[in-house]
């Protein structure tokens, strides 16, 4: 398999309550993991889960076309998932755990 074709394998791709599909690739999820969150490395099912089964999706409050996926780990500690949508599709900017849910419209559940 070619390089090129390496990085635009699709890791996993998830149906989110807004009726939009997010798609990671493999390569992008190991720069996430490697660089940005290392702590969210092998957590693959905890993000699809985050993006398909969402406590709560909030919009960013600097840009409309990004939304923020918090599902609850345990008591004040959540997985939040952001997203961005375009023409339709999805996909995942970055991931973390967090103690605290951003400000934001609340978009889901309404």
């Amino acid at each position: 398999m070619s390089d090129e074709a390496h990085a635009d394998e699709v890791l996993f791709e998830a149906l989110t309550p807004l009726g939009f599909r997010v798609r990671v690739g493999r390569a992008y999820w190991e720069m996430i993991t490697a660089i940005k969150h290392p702590v969210m490395n092998g957590r693959e099912a905890d993000v699809r889960r985050t993006l398909e089964e969402p406590d709560e999706i909030r919009l960013s409050r600097s840009d409309p076309a990004v939304h923020l996926f918090y599902r609850s780990q345990r008591k004040s500690r959540w997985v939040c998932a952001v997203t961005r949508r375009l023409d339709g599709t999805g996909f995942l900017i970055t991931t973390y755990p967090t103690d605290a849910i951003k400000e934001g419209v609340r978009v889901w559940p309404k």
